[in-house]
This record gives structure tokens, sequence and C-alpha cells, in this order.
């Protein structure tokens, strides 16, 4: 048997009788479907068994609170939903009538604890067309246009859906022509600037404790470019 992990979930900018439901409702639905201890105590929602369930519960909260977000009140269906889609592994699902209708699905690369991330332009399309179809894009573009970001995207879609078991981001230290040893500080103190970036967009899609906890796992790995020679994935 696997030892019980502990979590806690906070519940910001929803209102807790909108996603419990009248009488704890959808909150009694939630407790029915997974073997797991949830406590609700003001704010907090309390998380108590094996890890890989507390997961998916984890999951069913964070698609339940972007759905509170989205409309004016949802209902058992939408509870029972969301925890079959999340429980069959294609948590990206469950919030896909919430999309505006002229919008496409495969515009829509992840759905985050705070709303959805988008292909907007054109050019972002077709990136996360080719980056879908092919093992290896280069995009070139000006700074600010996404590339960086939406490749974050797409690898946490990827993990999100079990394609792939763990994510290596990786990124030059230097910019071209320049050296490490003539910047102040420690290793880390020279190499966090130009790492800065896939934490920004990291921060920006995961809950800060699961990042964390993906991260000492090994599960979500940044490591400078340099430091991948030799390395096999």
């Amino acid at each position: 048997m696997k030892p019980a992990d502990e979590r806690s979930i906070k519940l910001k900018g929803v209102n807790p009788v909108l996603l419990l439901g009248a009488g704890d409702s959808h909150l009694k639905i939630i407790e029915r479907s997974f073997s797991s201890k949830i406590v609700v105590r003001g704010d907090t929602v309390w998380l108590s068994g094996p890890s890989d369930e507390l997961d998916n519960i984890e999951e069913v909260f964070t698609e339940l609170i972007f759905l509170c977000n989205k409309k004016s009140q949802i209902d058992r269906v939408d509870v029972e939903t969301v925890i079959r889609v999340v429980k069959a592994g294609q948590a990206e699902e469950a919030a896909t009538e919430d999309i505006p209708h002229h919008k496409h699905l495969d515009e829509v690369i992840l759905f985050t604890h705070r709303d959805y991330i988008e292909a907007k332009t054109h050019g972002q399309i077709e990136y996360v067309k080719q980056a879908r179809q092919n093992d290896i894009v280069f995009a070139i573009g000006p700074a600010g246009t996404g590339k960086t970001y939406l490749a974050v995207a797409l690898a946490m879609a990827a993990l999100k859906n079990k394609e792939v078991d763990r994510i290596v981001l990786s990124r030059p230290a230097v910019e071209t022509g320049e050296s490490l040893g003539f910047l102040p500080g420690d290793l880390r103190d020279k190499i966090d600037p130009y790492l800065r970036p896939l934490y920004d967009a990291l921060h920006d899609m995961v809950p800060s404790n699961k990042l964390e906890r993906f991260m000492e796992q090994g599960v979500i790995e940044i490591v400078p470019l340099a430091y991948m020679r030799g390395r096999t994935l």
C-alpha cells in the first residue's frame, strides 16, 4: 500500500458556494469519486491520500475553478464530467464547452489553474501546428512573440496528457559572443537571468506547490544548454 500524501488547495478568486454546491453537494460527488480524504476549512481544501489520486483531485478542483470563473453557475453534470475526463487523463477536455464558439479547439494549448493558453496570431497558430507534427521545430522571431512561452505550454500539455514522463527545458546561458566568466556572482547568479523566462512561464501554468514538487522529483528540469552536452534523453 502506498504511503498517504498530504496537500492543500487554496480556493482563491472563486465563490466557495458555487464551487462546492448547495449543502456541499458538489464536494460530496468528488468525495464519492475518490478514496482520499477531502476536508474543506475556510478557503482551503485539505487532501490526504495516495499521491497519484491527489494529482487527479487537484486537477478536478483546478478545472472546476476554471469553470466557475467562466460560468455564472455549475451543476452536478459539470462536476461529474470533469471527474470523468480527469480520471481518463483528458483534463483539457473538461472545460472545452466554455471556449467561445468562434475559437477553434486546436488553438487552445493548455488549461491552467488560472485560465487557458491559446495561439493567437497566425504565426503562433502555425508554430503550434508544426510543433505538434514534428519532433524538432526552429522558431525565429523578435522578443515577445511567444516563442519560449508557447514551447513551455506545449511541453506542459504533453506532460499533462501523459505523452511524456518528464520535461527538460533548456536555454543558452549566455548570448552569442559573451562569456559567463565576466558576469558577477556564483554560477547560479550568472545563469538565472537567462533562464528566468522559463521559470516565469512555468509559474503562469502550474500552481507553485505543484511546480516545486515536480522540480524536486525531476519531472521538470531546467538546464543551461551548455550542460546538455553528452546527455541522452
